[in-house]
This record gives C-alpha cells, sequence and structure tokens, in this order.
C-alpha cells in the first residue's frame, strides 16, 4: 500500500532536515526514511529527518535522525527550525515554546517581525563532563570533550584551513573515549570572541552548521581562556551567537531558521 507524506524542507545555518509532523503523518520506521530521504540524487537530499509530534510534558516533542537512521539526542540547529514551523504553519501562536527532546526539554523564544519568525534562542542547558583528552595519536595535542546533550569533542588550531575533515573527522568520531562516537568541532580563534569553525557530525558527516557544535565550542573557547562567555561561531553556512551565562550556567544559542521549500513524497508501506 502507498500513502503520501507531507514535508517541509528546512535549514539553519546550512544545517539542512525534513521535517514532518506525525500529528498528521504518522511516520513508522523513521530510520528507514531518513536514510532514504537523506540521499542528494535519489531522495530530498538532507542532513537527516525530523519528526514533531505531541508531548505530555512539554508543548512539542521532537525526534532527530541522522542521514545514517541514527537516532540523535538533540540538535540545536533542528530546534530552531522546528520553532519557526511550529509558528509560522498556525500550530501554536505563542512565543515562548517548550520542546521535549531525547536529551531534555528545551526552551525556544521567538524573535518575530510581521507575524514571520526571524530568529530563534534555545536554552540549550548546562554542559556537563567539560574534560581534556588525549587524542591518542589520531591529531596532534589535545581536544575538550564535554556534552550539551549529545557527546562533543573540540579541537583549536591555528589555521582550520589546512584540516582535512573528510579524513580525520571519522577517525575523530570512532575516539576510544566515546564508546557512543563523538561529534567533533575543530576551531580557530579570531577576534572580538568571533571563532570560525567546521564540524563533522557523528552519523551525518560533513555538515554545513551544528547547533550544538557551536554550543560546546563556545563553552570550551571560555573552559580554556580562549574567549568570553559570549562568542559568535561562524560555521560553514553561517553564523550563531552563543552565550555561556555565568550565572545559571545555561547555554543560550541565537540563530536563523530558513524554510526551504515544502513538499509531497509517496511511501510504501
Amino acid at each position: 500500500m502507498k500513502r503520501v507524506i507531507s514535508f517541509t524542507k528546512m535549514h539553519g545555518a546550512g544545517n539542512d532536515y525534513i521535517y514532518v509532523n506525525t500529528q498528521l503523518f504518522p511516520l513508522p520506521h523513521p530510520e528507514k526514511w531518513a536514510v532514504a530521504w537523506s540521499r542528494p540524487h535519489t531522495g530530498i537530499g538532507s542532513d537527516g529527518l525530523v519528526l514533531i509530534g505531541p508531548s505530555e510534558t512539554a508543548d512539542f516533542s521532537m525526534r532527530i535522525f541522522n542521514a545514517d537512521g541514527s537516532e540523535a539526542l538533540m540538535c540545536g540547529n533542528a530546534s530552531r527550525c522546528i520553532g519557526k514551523y511550529v509558528y509560522e504553519y498556525g500550530l501554536t501562536d505563542r512565543k515562548d515554546i517548550r520542546l521535549e527532546t531525547l536529551s531534555g526539554i528545551k526552551h525556544l523564544h521567538l524573535n518575530t517581525k510581521e507575524g514571520r519568525v526571524e530568529s530563534v534562542t534555545v536554552e540549550m542547558g548546562m554542559p556537563q563532563n567539560i574534560r581534556e583528552t588525549d587524542l591518542c595519536g589520531i591529531y596532534p595535542g589535545k581536544g575538550i570533550a564535554l556534552s550539551v546533550g549529545n557527546p562533543h569533542l573540540v579541537i583549536f588550531v591555528d589555521d582550520i584551513s589546512t584540516v582535512r575533515l573528510e579524513e580525520i573527522g571519522p577517525q575523530l568520531e570512532h575516539h576510544p573515549d566515546f564508546p557512543d562516537r563523538v561529534n567533533v568541532e575543530f576551531a580557530q580563534i579570531q577576534e572580538d570572541g568571533h571563532i570560525r569553525m567546521r564540524v563533522w557530525e557523528r552519523g551525518s558527516g560533513i555538515t554545513m552548521a551544528c547547533g550544538t557544535g557551536a554550543c560546546a565550542t563556545a563553552v570550551a573557547a571560555a573552559f580554556s581562556g580562549r574567549c568570553g562567555r559570549t562568542s559568535r561561531i561562524t560555521m560553514d553556512g553561517g553564523t550563531l551567537t552563543i552565550e555561556w551565562n555565568e550565572e545559571d550556567g545555561q547555554i543560550r544559542m541565537t540563530g536563523p531558521a530558513t524554510r526551504v521549500f515544502d513538499g509531497e513524497i509517496e511511501i510504501d508501506e
């Protein structure tokens, strides 16, 4: 039996996902469709699949599946896009939204103008388990490991253009310290709280941006004394502003969310 699924393609700073409202379009076996639809030539093309659903503890829920079908705990860029989706598609008229994720409830504040969401601020929670870690000979020097809802490894370099991310990323993703694999960020400190970053996401590979990766990089920079508590993180797809609040320890991420197009796709059940 065939069934038509409506979807929306969205991106946050170039980190693009396929969004499905599961209240209208239930989607069994989402890991299967994440793999098939993420393919650029035979599918829709994306970094993965995001399911927007109901929640008993928040306003909405999010499940996110990487391009390889693995389920992620959290995605900051996807969270911002969900805020834009539920507001502009009339699922809510609230500008402060609680979103249930596998790493806890996240709070979204929508910055709107003339009925459109221009940017979204996400309370990402507090960083956990910040520590320096050896890179086991995979890459010179040491990295800073931490969790911001999912695991990250941040490596500061003098010249980010020399990093062969496509080669070193897969090796570091499977670093022995991370049995569940890890997201990898290479970062170069610039000036005035500005950091240039590139990311290798576990399960997806090189992506244009990573919201939790930007948060991890900002925290690692402040933790190691390289920057203050507020940073601008520029990735291949755009720039996010990250604040690691000294009073409450919360990370707050502000950035854009963009709808690319709506579409329909047929599935076999």
